[in-house]
């Protein structure tokens, strides 16, 4: 070898195409148990999803109607107002029995609820008729579901249960299609299924879903025109000059939600009545029924207020909330959500008053709102309803939107029919 000639090296190589292939196969490797982990979180993602969800969610609930009758209490006509304090006592009872009688079964998990629906009158005593709910994942076996039920009620409800005798012999049972158990667990007047944790309401605010579960919308030709206070399955209330220009039902339909655009449930209207001394342009009398073409089912989010009796009062400067989809101002632009507005109960004298109203408020009509402005019922909410809570917190309707100057100005409070001067007229047209 000559001198000053470089010696190769003898390195050990691999060529370059060689040494890409070795690189992607050890990429290829890390990659795939990259993808395998990843897949298999998604997977156990999933399947605990799926587990979760049917936990929660896919269970199918089952209702029931159970009947039966209680020797040692006697048949009072209260018993027929949800709202009543005897109803309640007495719905108080039998539902804190029966969930102690399924809380302490092997059917604890599926039981939900149970809701007193209708007390009847058999020799004076009560039969009480109760709708339960109950949720389970084996939709194939319902009967044999409803046997174990029915066997334990059977077993638990006869003689002396706690401060109750019933009668064993009188008890039935029977399951109940959903639309229909719903309706009947709903049934009860002027109860939310939404009540949010902030109600001091400054202004005009959106509503939320089931806040005010009775409110509902007049449309001519679709459109909205007026609000209305649903105040049984089959019957609204609102106002009469509503129907001043348009009297003709077929031409009405009404809707039911929180979004105009989006309405829950809509119905067509068989007949509407004005009361009789009604005469626009005066403000006197201004009321009117409407009934509807076939029933609604009440829900959590459709429900009917509670009508007060003729000597229901609610007193001056008490709370009491309007809503509606009228325009936000004078002239203003009209809400696709249902609004709400806390205002307060004005004394007519008051009301009267040379910087008020100056002497047209009359007996049959009510105020509220502020002397100051701020809040109040504007255009397009007219029909609707202003509704005050007892100390129970059960809504009653207090009046329904009428007329005003303008919209929330100093001085000129809503002016509102007063629903109690109107009760006896009310239950002449509807029976309610």
């Amino acid at each position: 070898m000559a001198k000053g000639q470089p010696q190769r090296r003898q390195d050990t190589w691999t060529p370059l195409q060689n040494r890409t292939e070795s690189n992607t196969k050890m990429k290829l490797t890390r990659c795939g148990k990259i993808i395998l982990g990843i897949l298999m979180t998604v997977i156990a993602a999933v399947v605990i999803g799926l587990i979760v969800y049917f936990v929660a969610y896919g269970k199918t609930p089952y209702y029931y109607h159970i009947s039966f009758k209680v020797n040692n209490i006697d048949y009072d006509s209260k018993f027929e107002k949800s709202y009543s304090q005897e109803y309640m006592d007495l719905n108080k009872k039998i539902v804190s029995l029966i969930n102690e009688i399924f809380h302490g079964s092997k059917l604890r998990r599926q039981y939900d609820k149970s809701h007193i629906v209708q007390v009847s009158r058999a020799q004076g005593k009560v039969i009480i008729h109760t709708v339960l709910k109950f949720k389970s994942c084996y939709k194939n076996s319902a009967a044999k579901f409803g046997n174990k039920i029915k066997t334990i009620l059977q077993q638990k409800l006869k003689g002396e249960t706690g401060s109750l005798c019933i009668d064993p012999s009188s008890f039935k049972f029977s399951d109940i299609a959903m639309p229909a158990a719903e309706n009947l667990l709903n049934t009860c007047c002027g109860q939310r299924t939404v009540t949010p944790s902030g109600n001091k309401v400054t202004g005009g605010l959106d509503a939320e879903e089931g806040e005010w579960p009775w409110q509902a919308s007049l449309q001519w030709n679709s459109v909205h025109r007026c609000g209305a206070t649903l105040i049984s399955n089959s019957w609204l209330i609102t106002a009469a000059h509503c129907f001043v220009n348009d009297n003709d039902p077929k031409g009405w339909n009404v809707s039911f939600g929180l979004l105009l655009s989006d309405p829950q449930t809509q119905r067509s209207i068989k007949d509407i009545i004005i009361h009789e001394n009604y005469h626009y342009p005066a403000h006197d009398n201004d009321i009117a029924v409407v009934h509807l073409s076939s029933p609604v089912l009440y829900t959590s989010n459709i429900r009917r207020a509670c009508l007060p009796e003729a000597t229901y009062t609610f007193p001056p400067n008490s709370d009491v909330v309007v809503t509606g989809w009228g325009t936000l101002k004078s002239d203003g632009t009209s809400p696709n959500i249902l609004q709400k507005g806390l205002v307060k109960i004005i004394d007519n004298k008051t009301c009267n008053s040379g910087k008020a109203y100056g002497g047209v408020i009359t007996p049959g009509m009510l105020c509220a709102g502020y002397l100051e402005g701020r809040v109040d019922a504007c255009q397009g909410d007219s029909g609707g309803p202003l509704v005050g809570a007892n100390s129970k917190g059960i809504w009653f309707l207090a009046g329904i939107v009428s007329w005003g100057d303008e919209c929330a100005l100093p001085n000129k409070p809503g002016v509102y029919t007063r629903v109690t001067y109107y009760r006896d007229w009310i239950k002449s047209k509807t029976g309610l």
